[in-house]
């Protein structure tokens, strides 16, 4: 296993406004065309993928974008995603390999979801890689602030306060 700051260095990361490192990886060629029916506007990739890499103490802060994200598990310590869909409704998706304590290889977080991920078991770090389709555009990113989520879901009140910045 490589360290985290081998990752970082070798795939090239950079800092990510919601926490932990990234580096996109892929961008399809193929765009929406802007017809009346698209739901994404002219030239909007159908498909974009990054690596992310997230170390212990430090999170990836709940957000949500407009569309689907497949998460992918390569190195490291699991991952935990915490997840809020729109009506209110809390799961906890469990990212690595090990299937015998509820993790799972891959993981999906439907479009318009509040999400927050962080290292599972106090662990050293997470390489995971992110698939988003239609593709990842920061038009359609939304950082959500603590006292927003607290008011739409007070029920999450401790998670919120945990993994929000401000």
């Amino acid at each position: 296993m490589n360290s985290s700051a081998d990752w970082k260095r070798r795939l090239g990361l950079e800092a990510h406004p919601e926490g932990g490192f990234f580096r996109e990886t892929y961008r399809a060629d193929a765009c929406f065309t802007g017809m009346a029916d698209d739901v994404f506007p002219a030239g909007r990739s159908h498909s974009t993928a990054i690596y992310f890499l997230l170390e212990q103490g430090n999170f990836s802060a709940f957000h949500r974008i407009r569309s689907d994200e497949l998460w992918h598990y390569y190195d490291g310590d699991g991952l935990d995603i915490h997840v809020i869909e729109p009506g209110g409704a809390y799961r906890c998706l469990h990212l690595g390999l090990d299937v015998s304590i509820g993790q799972s290889p891959q993981a999906v977080v439907p479009a318009g979801c509040w999400f927050a991920s962080e290292v599972a078991d106090r662990g050293g770090f997470a390489l995971v890689g992110c698939t988003v389709s239609p593709g990842f555009d920061f038009t359609d990113f939304e950082m959500g602030s603590r006292k927003q989520l607290i008011s739409l879901f007070p029920q999450y009140q401790p998670l919120i306060r945990r993994m929000t910045r401000s």
